[in-house]
C-alpha cells in the first residue's frame, strides 16, 4: 500500500501526488466514495469490477478505526502483523 499527503484548495480541489497517479490520465473520470472519515477515489473504468471489494475494505477500515479510537487495538511484532494482514 502506498501513502502520500496532499491538501484541499480553497476551491475544493485536491492534487493527487505524482507518485499516486501513475496510471491515471488527464481527463479520466473518477468515482469518489465517502464513508464518515474516509474518502476512496476509484477510476470509473475499474469501479464496477471492484465495488464489492472496495466496500468491504472501507467497512473493515472504519471498524478498525473505531476500535483504535476506543483504545481497543493490539500490539504485535512486524512478522505477526504481516500474517494477520494476509488474512484480509
Amino acid at each position: 500500500m502506498d501513502m502520500s499527503v496532499t491538501k484541499l484548495s480553497s476551491k475544493g480541489q485536491i492534487v493527487i501526488p505524482v507518485e499516486m497517479r501513475k496510471d491515471i490520465r488527464e481527463g479520466e473520470k473518477l468515482v469518489i466514495i465517502r464513508n464518515k472519515n474516509q474518502i476512496i477515489v476509484e477510476k470509473v473504468s475499474e469501479f464496477s469490477k471492484k465495488l464489492e471489494e472496495d466496500l468491504e475494505f472501507a467497512r473493515r477500515t472504519e471498524e478498525a478505526w473505531r476500535k483504535y479510537e476506543k483504545g481497543e487495538f493490539v500490539e504485535m511484532e512486524f512478522d505477526e502483523f504481516l500474517k494477520e494482514l494476509k488474512k484480509w
